[in-house]
């Protein structure tokens, strides 16, 4: 069992409140994916976009997951399961930029930074996760709403 000494130290608070969500640009997993998006196309298509036979598929799938996630904060009131479906596909297109950044990973490793791939990868399975929790929260509210309407 380990002891913790008191530091004494009152001025950094230990926890700060999230900022609240107005719009989907205040939604983490839009950010990251966004960046990551972003970033593989500035550090990483270039250099296999001739090579790479699913550049384009790896180009789409990377660049629609943060608008798959903003057209999902805008139904999330008005066609809350159509909110839900979209959270849903965007967690399936974190998945395929998985495979094809480790594909190219695999194959161009010595012709790209491979931590870059790397970084990207661990990017979109955190943002796979967040998205699911965001899924589960949305779908409990969905379900309290209908609740409250009976």
């Amino acid at each position: 069992m380990e002891i913790r000494k008191f530091s004494g130290d009152f001025k950094r608070p230990s926890f700060y409140p999230k900022r609240p969500v107005r719009s989907f640009h205040d939604l983490e997993v839009y950010q990251k994916t966004s960046q990551a998006g972003i970033d593989a196309m500035k550090k990483i298509a270039p250099k296999i976009s001739e090579k790479y036979p699913m550049a384009n598929k790896m180009t789409e799938c990377l660049l629609a997951i943060p608008n798959l996630i903003a057209e999902a904060h805008s139904r999330r009131f008005e066609d809350e399961k159509g909110g839900l479906k979209l959270l849903d596909e965007s967690m399936a297109e974190c998945n395929k930029a998985v495979v094809y950044l480790e594909q190219v990973r695999d194959i161009y490793g010595g012709e790209i930074d491979r931590s870059v791939c790397e970084e990207l990868i661990k990017t979109y399975i955190y943002s796979r996760e967040k998205i699911f929790r965001l899924y589960k929260a949305w779908k409990r509210f969905q379900e309290e709403h209908e609740n409250a309407k009976k």
